[in-house]
């Protein structure tokens, strides 16, 4: 059983900042892979943001640059540091956990960006 719980969002002005955490747990010890998608209203999932064991990162063309990926390997824990915040940066943030080639997910976290 693996639990992965986000935390973190919430409502912002334009141009502000937030930061998402999530911890995955369980009967898993480590995931190489995790990382942040996000779904807008009437949109598909995409992939925002992710960070492999090794650190190698991975950063959508619409958040590079304004969005910061970062994890603590021991705690199993990501974060996405989030600034210069869009309106169109309102969606749910997802949080995954890959071990082998399963996805674990969390329920979502809700950012909007008020305009």
């Amino acid at each position: 059983q693996v639990q992965v719980v986000e935390s973190g969002g919430g409502l912002v002005q334009i141009g502000g900042s937030l930061r998402l955490s999530c911890a995955a747990s369980g009967s898993i010890v480590s995931f190489p892979d995790m990382g942040w998608y996000r779904q807008a209203p009437g949109k598909q999932r995409e992939l925002v943001a992710r960070m492999t064991s090794n650190g190698t990162t991975y950063y959508s063309s619409s958040v590079k640059g304004r969005f910061h990926i970062s994890r603590d390997f021991d705690r199993n824990t990501v974060f996405l540091q989030m600034t210069v915040l869009k309106p169109e940066d309102t969606a749910v943030y997802y949080c995954t956990a890959r071990a082998g080639t399963y996805n674990y997910w969390g329920q979502g976290t809700q950012v909007t960006v008020a305009s």
